[in-house]
């Protein structure tokens, strides 16, 4: 077999609809999150339960070939990385690597050093740590090359997977002071080529898509697209966004959840004499740190009183906000946040749809619609059957008409608590993981139709994988393998 011949099978067997006893990446084939062959609709530790395995904390998803199924994990008692290899027949721990690592990133509370999901091509497992770098391994758990990196610094923790085009293994670093994009030829480790990224914001934390000979990254206020073969830039666009959510690529459209600042979100900022007369204790015309009430919120998470980090309170910036710093907000300074919390957008953002085209001429004119209320932070939008699918914390789903973003319905799905899992589908059902482990299926349509509301009693932060019929589920203590 030629390697002309080879590649391109590989890129088929990764990016055709078929399933093929695969689930290879993050999503997926293609990273779409779907699948073709109907799974459980009810499940449970007791109920149309395969097999189960006791995990190590950890939040990548399962990545699946054949018969091989491959996890992430971190003992953070023994402060150890580790690439885990199951045989997905029966759940049985197949091979364990250590991953070497000098020192642990730093993470969010709710966050793991164990978040990118590995990647398979029939051969070989790719998988990276922000802690260590990336690491390939034969299917039988002998290193094949590795490319030790410094340990991240990105502000929340890395949340970037590596992904596979044709015979480069692609990885966006969007964190720290060193931005960068790098392409290692996948059977050597040998670096293809590397750009630098400009700093934006605190840092990204989605995983690349490649579409159109493009890798495309949704970063801070910006999705940006580089050549496949040299990492040149080819284009970008300018939206408000955090730079969380990954893209997911439908036909010639780019999905991507750019959040930001949801005014929904946000407290109702009081004008300066309210605050003055609430909180001016020492009536002295102005507010120091200490009066300033510590609830009033930037960004208040639907259902996230009880996690840390959802909430975001303006006191956290008083510094910022006192630009005289002395110690006390003055009139002007109010009102100057006022001002800033006001202005209306310079880009655009929320959940949009950009008409990709030929790809290279992509502009604020390529938006086809947008939909501002109920974008996804983390969980990414599911596109299935001529449908956009996405949900919020709180377990708020939204359906919108994939080609006009008409809003077809919103509501919620009866499982409260905060979304990190993307939605996946499989046989005409739709699957909502929350954060307290409840699986919610919801019947594809153009209404709210739940089939089954299922109760792992742990919380869940993967996404799940769905192949051949079964679902393989990971919370934060076990991987789950259900069938019908």
């Amino acid at each position: 077999m030629t390697l002309r011949l080879g590649v391109a099978l590989l890129a088929i067997a990764l990016h055709a609809g078929g399933e093929a006893n695969r689930w290879p990446q993050y999503r997926g084939p293609a990273g779409a999150g779907i699948s073709e062959t109907a799974a459980a609709v009810e499940f449970g530790p007791k109920q149309n339960l395969l097999w189960s395995a006791a995990l190590p904390s950890g939040h990548s998803s399962p990545s699946i070939w054949d018969d091989h199924l491959f996890l992430t994990s971190f003992d953070s008692g023994a402060k150890k990385l580790e690439l885990l290899a199951f045989d997905r027949r029966n759940g049985k721990l197949r091979w364990r690597q250590e991953i070497p690592a000098t020192k642990i990133e730093e993470v969010h509370a709710v966050s793991s050093p164990a978040t990118a999901t590995p990647i398979v091509d029939g051969e070989r497992v790719y998988v990276y740590f922000g802690s260590a770098g990336v690491f390939c391994y034969g299917f039988d758990g002998k290193l094949v090359w590795s490319k030790p990196m410094p340990t991240a610094n990105a502000t929340f923790g890395s949340g970037t997977s590596p992904i596979l085009v044709d015979d480069a293994l692609i990885l966006a670093r969007d964190d720290g002071d060193r931005r960068h994009m790098v392409a290692f030829e996948r059977k050597t480790g040998k670096v293809l080529w590397e750009i630098k990224m400009a700093a934006l914001g605190r840092g990204g934390h989605s995983t690349p898509v490649a579409a159109n000979g493009q890798v495309i990254l949704h970063r801070p206020d910006e999705i940006a697209a580089y050549d496949v073969r040299n990492g040149s830039r080819v284009w970008g666009l300018k939206v408000q966004s955090h730079g969380t959510g990954t893209p997911v690529v439908h036909g010639d459209t780019l999905f991507v959840g750019a959040w930001g600042l949801e005014a929904d979100l946000r407290d109702p900022v009081p004008d300066w004499d309210a605050l003055l007369k609430k909180y001016d204790k020492d009536g002295n015309g102005q507010v120091s740190q200490n009066e300033f009430p510590d609830e009033l919120a930037i960004v208040r998470r639907v259902d996230g009183e009880k996690i840390s980090g959802a909430v975001v309170t303006y006191k956290r910036f008083f510094g910022g906000m006192d630009s005289d710093k002395n110690g006390q907000l003055s009139k002007s300074e109010w009102e100057n946040i006022q001002k800033f919390i006001g202005q209306p957008p310079t880009a655009p953002g929320g959940l949009l749809a950009i008409r990709m085209g030929g790809g290279k001429d992509v502009t604020e004119k390529s938006v086809a619609w947008s939909e501002a209320r109920a974008v996804p932070e983390v969980p990414v939008p599911l596109v299935y059957r001529d449908r956009v699918y996405t949900v919020t914390n709180g377990g708020i789903v939204t359906v919108l008409d994939e080609a006009t973003g008409k809003l077809i319905y919103r509501g919620r799905l009866g499982a409260a608590g905060m979304y990190y899992s993307s939605p996946v589908a499989a046989g005409g059902n739709i699957y909502f993981a929350s954060g307290d482990g409840v699986i919610t299926v919801l019947r594809a349509g153009d209404k709210l139709d739940v089939a089954a509301r299922n109760d792992l009693g742990e919380p869940i932060f993967a996404t799940p994988a769905i192949l051949d019929g079964r679902l393989y589920v990971r919370t934060t203590g076990h991987l789950y393998a259900f069938g019908r």
